[in-house]
């Protein structure tokens, strides 16, 4: 029994998820990132490379017009780096920001809004060789091996079959001049690019998938820690029933202190007692003051008894009264009744 509780069957509760949420630890797949960015790299090369090919022409011919009649001097190199490196910076800015936006995006998308410090904080246990040796036999570095080597295999398998069934044109390119060799390059590597994202797109798939059933069991929870969670968010139960169990004392005392100015006590003989109150001045209806079933309804009739107040046996208005809640008056449609019996309560007193 005792094996069983700590078998982690049960799963992780909205308490528990926070907890490894403000620690960090999150589904998260690197390779859902890696085919994001390549594949929005290869879409925003189709439509910018006649600017960037635009852009590097102009930066080869005009460094070399100004070979033949540039002055080397330390002003005149740095103002040659400066022209350069503003125009590398416009030829690479959109790079960089496709770069930082699909890198950002392709997280906030797998984890959602997450700020946390915790995975910073230094942790002594982490500069422990024996179990930093142990990660690199761990169930989750054969994962990441084989998953890398599986990458490696199928990108490498696709791009010599499309590099093969070019071969036989790759053959002609003696004949032609150095543009149409180029162009010819770039439309292989393009084939190889579009196959390789497709790869990158179904293993990240893949890899998030088994990313999130990874968390999930590391998530689980024994029967003991839910109980313990619960004692912690909840309250432990046997005091909330200590607790609950002295209110309903208390609230009973007072109740009882509330019998020996009753006017009448209504019952059912079997098990229920209702003690009513009626002050004209002070009431706009008869309330009930006390209830109670079983022992509880004979100790009403006992004090009542002892104070000498009037005990009246009426099934029927006493099945009516009793779900009422004490200090509640009493509906309009029993007013005729309750007021037959104070009227024949005052009239003993009168005798």
């Amino acid at each position: 029994m005792a094996d069983s509780d700590q078998e982690r069957t049960e799963d992780a509760t909205g308490k528990r998820r926070q907890d490894f949420r403000e620690k960090g630890q999150v589904a998260q797949s690197k390779e859902v990132s890696t085919a994001a960015l390549l594949t929005f790299s290869l879409l925003l090369w189709v439509f910018y490379a006649r600017y960037f090919w635009a852009d590097l022409h102009d930066l080869m011919s005009n460094s070399l017009r100004m070979m033949g009649h540039f002055e080397v001097t330390p002003l005149s190199v740095l103002n040659l780096l400066w022209d350069m490196g503003v125009l590398l910076g416009r030829m690479l800015w959109p790079v960089f920001l496709l770069t930082l936006v699909v890198g950002f995006f392709a997280s906030f998308l797998q984890v959602g809004p997450l700020f946390t410090l915790k995975p910073f904080e230094p942790d002594i246990s982490k500069f422990n060789p024996i179990k930093g040796m142990s990660k690199f036999i761990s169930k989750r570095s054969a994962v990441e091996l084989l998953k890398s080597l599986s990458k490696v295999a199928l990108i490498g398998t696709v791009a010599y079959k499309t590099v093969n069934n070019e071969f036989a044109t790759a053959l002609t390119l003696i004949s032609l001049d150095l543009s149409q060799t180029l162009i010819f390059l770039a439309h292989i590597a393009f084939l190889v690019m579009i196959k390789s994202c497709g790869i990158l797109i179904v293993l990240a798939i893949i890899d998030y998938t088994f990313s999130k059933y990874e968390m999930e069991q590391q998530m689980k929870m024994t029967k003991q820690e839910v109980k313990e969670e619960f004692k912690d968010t909840e309250g432990d139960p046997q005091i909330k029933a200590r607790v609950r169990s002295m209110q309903q004392q208390m609230a009973r005392k007072r109740m009882m202190s509330e019998v020996p100015q009753a006017d009448v006590v209504v019952t059912n003989p079997t098990h229920l007692s209702i003690a009513i109150s009626y002050n004209r001045d002070a009431m706009d209806a008869p309330t009930v003051v006390a209830k109670g079933a079983d022992h509880i309804a004979f100790r009403i009739r006992e004090i009542a008894r002892e104070h000498h107040v009037p005990i009246i046996e009426n099934k029927p208005v006493a099945r009516a009264l009793y779900p009422l809640e004490m200090g509640e008056q009493v509906p309009e449609e029993m007013f005729k009744a309750v007021a037959e019996i104070l009227a024949y309560v005052y009239r003993l007193k009168q005798n």
